[in-house]
Protein backbone atom coordinates (compact mmCIF):
# COMPACT_ATOMS: atom_id res chain seq x y z
CA UNK A 1 0.00 0.00 0.00
CA UNK A 2 1.50 3.69 -0.99
CA UNK A 3 1.80 5.68 1.87
CA UNK A 4 -0.18 8.37 0.26
CA UNK A 5 -3.17 5.82 -0.11
CA UNK A 6 -3.10 5.93 3.77
CA UNK A 7 -5.62 6.96 5.32
CA UNK A 8 -7.87 5.76 8.62
CA UNK A 9 -10.17 4.13 6.51
CA UNK A 10 -7.08 2.10 4.79
CA UNK A 11 -5.38 1.48 8.19
CA UNK A 12 -8.86 -0.18 9.09
CA UNK A 13 -8.91 -2.33 5.93
CA UNK A 14 -5.32 -3.54 6.67
CA UNK A 15 -6.29 -4.80 10.30
CA UNK A 16 -9.32 -6.42 8.97
CA UNK A 17 -6.68 -8.71 6.70
CA UNK A 18 -4.76 -9.34 9.25
CA UNK A 19 -7.74 -10.21 11.68
CA UNK A 20 -9.09 -12.67 8.82
CA UNK A 21 -6.05 -14.37 8.67
CA UNK A 22 -4.63 -14.41 12.08
CA UNK A 23 -7.68 -13.94 14.11
CA UNK A 24 -8.22 -10.53 16.27
CA UNK A 25 -4.71 -11.93 19.11
CA UNK A 26 -2.92 -10.47 15.79
CA UNK A 27 -3.75 -7.02 15.88
CA UNK A 28 -0.72 -5.07 16.52
CA UNK A 29 -0.12 -1.78 15.38
CA UNK A 30 3.34 -3.34 14.11
CA UNK A 31 1.60 -5.83 12.63
CA UNK A 32 -0.58 -3.10 10.69
CA UNK A 33 2.36 -0.92 9.74
CA UNK A 34 4.27 -3.64 8.41
CA UNK A 35 1.36 -4.92 5.73
CA UNK A 36 1.05 -0.97 5.04
CA UNK A 37 4.90 -0.82 4.43
CA UNK A 38 5.41 2.25 6.72
CA UNK A 39 6.56 2.67 9.80
CA UNK A 40 4.29 2.45 13.17
CA UNK A 41 4.64 5.80 13.64
CA UNK A 42 3.17 6.73 10.69
CA UNK A 43 -0.32 5.20 11.74
CA UNK A 44 -0.54 7.92 14.28
CA UNK A 45 -1.61 10.54 11.95
CA UNK A 46 -4.91 8.19 11.51
CA UNK A 47 -5.40 6.02 15.01
CA UNK A 48 -4.94 7.38 18.33
CA UNK A 49 -3.57 3.92 19.57
CA UNK A 50 -4.71 0.26 19.19
CA UNK A 51 -7.90 0.75 21.40
CA UNK A 52 -8.84 3.51 18.89
CA UNK A 53 -8.15 0.31 16.00
CA UNK A 54 -9.83 -1.85 17.81
CA UNK A 55 -12.86 0.20 17.85
CA UNK A 56 -12.53 1.21 14.22
CA UNK A 57 -12.45 -2.76 13.37
CA UNK A 58 -15.55 -3.07 15.55
CA UNK A 59 -17.45 -0.45 14.34
CA UNK A 60 -16.60 -1.57 10.40
CA UNK A 61 -17.66 -5.55 11.64
CA UNK A 62 -21.00 -4.56 13.38
CA UNK A 63 -21.72 -1.90 9.99
CA UNK A 64 -21.54 -4.89 7.99
CA UNK A 65 -23.33 -7.22 9.83
CA UNK A 66 -26.45 -4.41 9.96
CA UNK A 67 -25.57 -4.06 5.89
CA UNK A 68 -26.46 -7.97 5.95
CA UNK A 69 -29.26 -8.54 8.22
CA UNK A 70 -30.57 -5.15 7.50
CA UNK A 71 -30.67 -6.48 3.79
CA UNK A 72 -32.12 -10.25 4.89
CA UNK A 73 -35.08 -8.61 7.14
CA UNK A 74 -36.21 -6.14 4.61
CA UNK A 75 -39.84 -6.43 3.44
CA UNK A 76 -40.56 -9.28 6.03
CA UNK A 77 -42.22 -8.96 9.38
CA UNK A 78 -42.47 -11.35 12.40
CA UNK A 79 -41.71 -14.80 11.98
CA UNK A 80 -40.47 -14.22 9.01
CA UNK A 81 -38.47 -11.41 9.38
CA UNK A 82 -37.25 -13.21 13.07
CA UNK A 83 -35.81 -16.39 11.30
CA UNK A 84 -34.30 -14.58 8.17
CA UNK A 85 -32.42 -12.00 10.61
CA UNK A 86 -31.03 -15.17 12.76
CA UNK A 87 -30.03 -17.13 9.68
CA UNK A 88 -28.38 -13.47 7.89
CA UNK A 89 -26.71 -12.90 11.45
CA UNK A 90 -25.54 -16.73 11.21
CA UNK A 91 -24.05 -16.52 8.21
CA UNK A 92 -21.84 -13.66 8.67
CA UNK A 93 -20.53 -15.31 11.74
CA UNK A 94 -19.60 -18.42 9.89
CA UNK A 95 -18.09 -16.21 6.54
CA UNK A 96 -16.08 -13.81 9.25
CA UNK A 97 -15.47 -15.61 12.17
CA UNK A 98 -12.17 -13.70 13.27
CA UNK A 99 -13.83 -10.75 12.19
CA UNK A 100 -16.78 -11.14 14.44
CA UNK A 101 -14.62 -12.46 17.21
CA UNK A 102 -12.55 -8.66 17.06
CA UNK A 103 -15.94 -7.57 17.80
CA UNK A 104 -16.14 -5.25 21.12
CA UNK A 105 -19.46 -6.95 22.63
CA UNK A 106 -19.36 -4.18 24.93
CA UNK A 107 -20.85 -0.28 23.96
CA UNK A 108 -17.82 1.88 23.65
CA UNK A 109 -17.62 5.48 21.92
CA UNK A 110 -16.71 4.31 18.68
CA UNK A 111 -18.96 1.65 18.16
CA UNK A 112 -22.59 2.93 19.34
CA UNK A 113 -23.79 4.10 15.96
CA UNK A 114 -23.63 0.72 14.23
CA UNK A 115 -24.49 -1.62 16.77
CA UNK A 116 -27.56 0.60 17.24
CA UNK A 117 -28.21 -0.08 13.80
CA UNK A 118 -28.02 -3.58 14.52
CA UNK A 119 -30.17 -3.10 17.33
CA UNK A 120 -32.57 -1.39 15.70
CA UNK A 121 -33.13 -3.78 12.68
CA UNK A 122 -33.56 -6.06 15.94
CA UNK A 123 -36.48 -4.19 17.60
CA UNK A 124 -38.08 -3.53 14.04
CA UNK A 125 -38.18 -7.20 13.23
CA UNK A 126 -39.94 -7.32 17.13
CA UNK A 127 -42.30 -4.88 16.29
CA UNK A 128 -44.94 -7.16 14.33
CA UNK A 129 -45.24 -8.82 17.93
CA UNK A 130 -46.48 -5.92 19.72
CA UNK A 131 -42.92 -5.54 21.90
CA UNK A 132 -42.78 -1.78 22.89
CA UNK A 133 -40.23 -0.33 25.69
CA UNK A 134 -38.65 -2.62 28.48
CA UNK A 135 -40.54 -5.50 27.14
CA UNK A 136 -38.71 -5.04 23.19
CA UNK A 137 -35.09 -4.69 25.30
CA UNK A 138 -35.74 -7.61 26.91
CA UNK A 139 -37.01 -9.53 23.41
CA UNK A 140 -34.05 -7.98 21.54
CA UNK A 141 -31.77 -9.47 24.12
CA UNK A 142 -33.04 -13.08 24.27
CA UNK A 143 -32.60 -12.86 20.60
CA UNK A 144 -29.05 -11.29 20.39
CA UNK A 145 -27.66 -13.80 23.04
CA UNK A 146 -29.47 -16.82 21.09
CA UNK A 147 -27.73 -16.13 17.45
CA UNK A 148 -24.94 -14.92 19.25
CA UNK A 149 -24.30 -17.32 21.40
CA UNK A 150 -24.85 -20.53 18.85
CA UNK A 151 -22.69 -18.46 15.98
CA UNK A 152 -19.71 -18.12 18.28
CA UNK A 153 -20.26 -21.89 19.40
CA UNK A 154 -20.38 -22.76 15.69
CA UNK A 155 -17.65 -20.93 14.42
CA UNK A 156 -14.95 -22.11 17.57
CA UNK A 157 -16.06 -25.73 16.67
CA UNK A 158 -17.63 -26.01 19.95
CA UNK A 159 -20.26 -28.47 19.02
CA UNK A 160 -19.05 -32.33 18.99
CA UNK A 161 -22.17 -34.14 18.46
CA UNK A 162 -22.80 -35.34 15.15
CA UNK A 163 -26.35 -33.95 14.75
CA UNK A 164 -27.12 -31.89 11.83
CA UNK A 165 -26.03 -28.10 13.20
CA UNK A 166 -28.54 -26.82 10.63
CA UNK A 167 -31.43 -28.60 12.17
CA UNK A 168 -30.76 -27.80 15.44
CA UNK A 169 -30.28 -24.17 14.29
CA UNK A 170 -33.75 -24.52 12.50
CA UNK A 171 -35.04 -25.80 15.87
CA UNK A 172 -33.06 -22.70 17.86
CA UNK A 173 -35.58 -20.63 15.22
CA UNK A 174 -38.18 -22.63 15.82
CA UNK A 175 -37.95 -22.17 19.59
CA UNK A 176 -37.28 -18.31 20.01
CA UNK A 177 -40.10 -17.82 17.20
CA UNK A 178 -42.59 -19.59 19.67
CA UNK A 179 -41.58 -17.86 22.95
CA UNK A 180 -41.87 -14.55 21.37
CA UNK A 181 -45.28 -15.12 20.20
CA UNK A 182 -46.16 -16.52 23.67
CA UNK A 183 -44.56 -13.72 25.25
CA UNK A 184 -45.96 -10.68 22.78
CA UNK A 185 -48.15 -8.38 24.61
CA UNK A 186 -50.58 -9.09 22.54
CA UNK A 187 -50.92 -12.82 23.73
CA UNK A 188 -50.62 -14.80 20.29
CA UNK A 189 -48.53 -14.95 17.60
CA UNK A 190 -48.29 -12.39 14.93
CA UNK A 191 -48.12 -13.22 11.54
Amino acid sequence: MARAALSAEAVVDVALRIVDASGPGALTLAAVAAEAGVATPSLYKHVRNLAELRELVSARVLGELADQVGAAVLGRSADEAIRELMLAWRRYVLAHPHRYAAVNQAPVPGTIAAGSRVIDIMLAALRAYGFTDSAAVHAARCLRAAVHGFAILEAEAAFGLPEDLDETYDRLIALLITGLGEGSPQGARAR
